[in-house]
């Protein structure tokens, strides 16, 4: 029996929790660090404090996220770090994309007839 065609697209290993923009950004900013503060990733994302809030919250929901609170000095920090997880998701949600961009743009060679005429 052959595989069925449901399922056989890499598009069905993209994590819809990661593949939103802002949390995609979000967990790419932090999967270059251990850990790192909500301002840096705030303005690295270039979003408000609520949206990060917000995002930041479905991704702890998830467990993709850990978020630690407390204080340098007499003033509170948080910071934003991805848990084992969350790093390996998003390893499979790049993988995922990749494999998607990478059908088709083989010069030919995936069985698409290389000259991108017909799509």
């Amino acid at each position: 029996m052959t595989e069925t065609r449901h399922g056989a697209h890499p598009r069905h290993e993209l994590d819809e929790v990661i593949h939103a923009p802002v949390r995609f950004s979000i967990v790419a900013t932090l999967a270059a660090a251990e850990k790192a503060e909500f301002a840096f990733v705030r303005d690295t994302v270039e979003v408000s404090d609520s949206v990060l809030s917000r995002q930041v919250a479905t991704l702890e929901k998830a467990g993709y996220v850990a978020v630690t609170k407390g204080y340098v000095g007499k003033r509170p920090r948080t910071w934003l770090a991805l848990t084992s997880g969350g790093r390996a998701a998003f390893a499979a949600h790049c993988q995922a994309l990749r494999a998607i961009a990478g059908d088709g743009a083989d010069g030919g060679h995936g069985g698409h007839g290389g000259t991108g005429q017909g799509r």
